[in-house]
């Protein structure tokens, strides 16, 4: 079983701290734009698996991500509407920021 702290639980410095990196911005971006749960496998990161796996982690710990085993893969899930009833409008605002880097060719929604 997975625990997961509740988002009471989890301070604004934690969530800041854990989206402070650039390959875990895209996790949470593509999770944001995603129609349903991801693997973790499913993720372009630009690190190894065990660092991967780390950055998983840490947005887990965060408060970020729900994870969950479906058989043997495990599942991401962005907890979006937890977070947004804690810090309200935080998530959509990097979400946001994110998007705005894409289109103008900007490094962070590409993990770089």
């Amino acid at each position: 079983m997975i625990e997961h702290p509740g988002v009471e639980d989890v301070s604004v410095q934690q969530v800041l701290d854990a989206l402070a990196d650039p390959a875990r911005r895209k996790v949470v971006h593509t999770l944001a734009h995603a129609a349903s749960p991801l693997s973790c496998g499913s993720f372009d990161l630009p690190v190894g698996r065990s660092t991967s796996s780390h950055h998983f982690t840490v947005l887990r710990q965060a408060g970020l991500v729900r994870q969950y085993y479906i058989g043997t893969t495990k599942m991401n899930a962005l907890r979006s509407e937890e977070l947004e009833r804690r810090f309200p409008g935080l998530l959509s605002a990097v979400v946001a920021a994110a998007d705005a880097e894409a289109h103008q060719g900007g490094g962070a929604a590409r993990g770089t």
